[in-house]
Parts: structure tokens; sequence; C-alpha cells
């Protein structure tokens, strides 16, 4: 069989761009073809999805599991594709073992990646006993062996000739830069999808009650709806700030997951501004702990330090994020050394947001292009990102997304 004689595909991809990037460019550029994702909170539902006759079929890693054994019984799917290949980089994960349980001879696997061994030359074993088994040792520890050197009993560091190793392991394989895939702006922006925790979802929905009651009969002015906008924005990021400013944690977990997702997609450094001074302690920790190197700007960071954190980042291997409260560093700063800026969630101010954008879409950038990535998961989040992207936000927009919210708790009501 070739490729052209594909019947059926499936996509493994992370949750947060099923629909936005992949179902979005299917519908763009193979029309011809039907698609669907299967996702659910029942497994049942995403099996019905497998054993119907769509000829591409989505699916996230961790939901894989609950349907690998219905893909193993269809036996149609010819083409696997896995988006963000870094993801089976470990071969002891259930994500590697379910995959690998689903690759037969005759099965086609693309593994999609930028960013092959990322932080490490180790991190490409799981993926050559993916694509190429034979070309790696049996065991983990032997690859280590092979592509890097030990320096103390603790620390390791890659042999010179790492790449090259990785480079063989990894074959058949295909490698385009941007620039020569496309016609790229020098800044491309794509949403990320994030799922509420049902402990969000249940405070949002409490908060917009709130405002439906105080709404009524009352004139809704630009300071009340950019009130109770903002909490919802705080909700959604993670955290709520009470009238005597005590904080309010909330698990978003998925969100910091999403986050780290997009981090592992480039090999360069990454921006990430979080409006709220409890969101960015969360992710620095949350990153720490994932051992990514990072550093924060908010309001009290003195001008020194924050000089100083700014010539490390641009001219040292670290930090390699910056978590940033966006009115501390949105004027007036190069950070070129980024080429990813993330959105933690919306900011209140067009200003603010191309500002931020503009910290590392500057002179001297040396990326092909800049990525923007809005990390979302409620309704007062996607309309508020639209308003930004369109540079259009004002005190009135304000107001009108207030409306908006509150027109969404009447149909819920």
């Amino acid at each position: 069989m070739t490729v052209g004689e594909v019947r059926r595909v499936l996509i493994i991809c992370p949750l947060s761009i099923m629909q936005s990037a992949w179902m979005g460019d299917i519908a763009k550029s193979v029309v011809h073809r039907t698609a669907a994702i299967a996702y659910h909170s029942q497994s049942d539902r995403r099996i019905e999805i497998i054993k119907n006759d769509y000829e591409i079929v989505i699916c996230n890693y961790d939901g894989l599991p609950m349907i690998a054994n219905a893909i193993t019984e269809d036996g149609r799917f010819d083409l696997i594709i896995g988006d963000e290949a870094n993801a089976w980089k470990n071969t002891s994960t259930r994500r590697w073992k379910t995959l690998n349980k689903l690759l037969k001879p005759e099965t086609f696997l693309w593994l999609m990646t930028g960013t092959p061994a990322a932080q490490s030359p180790e991190d490409a074993y799981g993926l050559a006993k993916l694509v190429n088994p034979t070309a790696v040792p049996r065991f983990a520890t032997a690859w280590r062996d092979k592509v890097m050197r030990q320096i103390t009993k603790f620390k390791w560091v890659p042999k010179d000739n790492a790449d090259s190793t990785v480079f063989e392991a990894l074959q058949p394989a295909i490698r385009f830069t941007k620039a020569q895939c496309l016609d790229l702006p020098p800044v491309i922006t794509v949403t990320r999808e994030v799922e509420l925790t049902p402990q969000q979802i249940k405070y949002y929905r409490i908060l917009k009650d709130q405002m439906l009651v105080s709404a009524a009969g009352e004139t809704i002015t630009a300071i009340n709806a950019a009130a109770s906008v903002n909490k919802l924005l705080q909700i959604s990021a993670g955290a709520a700030y009470t009238d005597t400013m005590e904080v309010v944690e909330f698990d978003c977990k998925p969100r910091l997951n999403v986050l780290l997702e997009a981090l592992e997609e480039t090999q360069r450094k990454v921006l990430v501004f979080a409006p709220y001074r409890h969101s960015i302690n969360t992710i620095s920790d949350f990153l720490t702990a994932n051992g990514v190197s990072n550093k924060k700007i908010h309001g009290d960071v003195t001008a020194s330090t924050r000089s100083m954190i700014f010539n490390e980042f641009q001219t040292t291997p670290d930090p390699r994020v910056l978590v940033i409260q966006p009115q501390s560093a949105s004027h007036g700063v190069t950070l070129t050394a980024a080429d990813t800026v993330i959105f933690w969630g919306p900011v209140m101010s067009v200003e603010t947001y191309v500002q931020c954008c503009a910290r590392a879409d500057r002179q001297g950038q040396t990326s092909d292009s800049v990525t923007v990535i809005h990390i979302q998961g409620s309704e007062i989040e996607r309309r508020m990102f639209k308003q930004l992207e369109g540079r259009v936000l004002d005190h009135t927009d304000l107001i009108k997304l207030y409306e908006e919210e509150l027109a969404d708790a009447k149909i819920h009501v």
C-alpha cells in the first residue's frame, strides 16, 4: 500500500488544538474528506466515532487509551499522525505504550515536531523507538550512554556527535523551516483551548448569576462592566481576589499542562504574560517543578533587578522563560531571544496587548516569525482575545462583553 491508498487517518494531538488547529485546517484544505473529533466525557461516544466511516479522526493524547481497543478492532486506520511528537519521548509512559501497541508493520506513522530533542539528545529515544526501532539500543540507558557524557555523579552533557547520532536514528525524516513552507507574516497568532476545571466552572456560573441579579433594573457603566469582566477573567486564570484582596485559588492544572505543551514546541526562549500576580507565582512554581528555568517580573521587582534579568534572558542560556505581569515589561524592553509569546489570559488593554507582542517582534529577532499563543477556556476569554486581536477593545466593548455574558446567563437559568 502507498500513502495515496490510505483509507483512514488517525490524528493524535494536544487537546487544546484539536478544533482550533487540526479540524479548522482540514475544513479549509481537504474539504472532500470527512472528519470528526473523537472527544467526549463518555468513552462510548468516542468509540462510536471510531466505528463510523469518517476518513479522518482526531483525538487527544490522553484520550487515546479510551479508544485504543476500538481502533485495533476496527483495523481501518492506515496512517497515524502524531502531532507535537515530544509527547512520546519517554518509552515508560502510558502514552508511548498505547501508541506503540497500535502500530502494525503496514501502518504508516508520521511524527511531527520541530524539536525532536528539545531539552536533550535523550529525548529522541522514544521517537526513534516508534519510527525506526532498529536504529537505537533496546534500552534507554544504552541510548543515554551513546549520546551523553557523564561529568559528575548527577550531571550529564551531550557528546560532540550527539546531533548526528540523533539525526541518523530518526531517519527516514524530512525537515522544512517555516520560511521554506509558507510566506509567513512576522507574527503568527494561534489559539490553545483549555478546559476549565469543575471548580472553575462552578464559581464562574455563580458569578454570572450574581451579575444577572445586580444588573436587573440598573444602568450598566464601563466601570462596573470592567469589574465584573475582570472577576470572570480571574476565575478563568486560576485565582480570584476578594474585596479585601485575599486570594481564592482554583484548580487550573489543565491550563498549566497546555502551557507546558506550548513550551515543548520551541527550542528557543518564551515570554509568558500573566495579568494577575497570583498566576505569576503559580506558573513559576509549576515551571520550576518541571525543570524549566524561569524568572518572574512584576511590580515588586526593582528596576535594577529587572535589568539584570532581561540581560540574562537575552545573553545567557538561563532563564528560558520569563513570567511577566504585562504592565511591568510591556514597553521599551527588547526580548528577542524569545520567538514565542504566550498570554496566560487576555489583558484589559489593546495597547498593553500590542506592546507585549512587540517585546519579541522587533529589530534583532532572528526567527522566521514570532508565535503569539492565546490560552483560553471561558467564553469571556474567547470574546476578549477576539477583540484584542482585532485591536478594537475599549470601554464600549467591555460593556458589550458584559451584556453578552448576561445574555448567556439568562439562557442557562
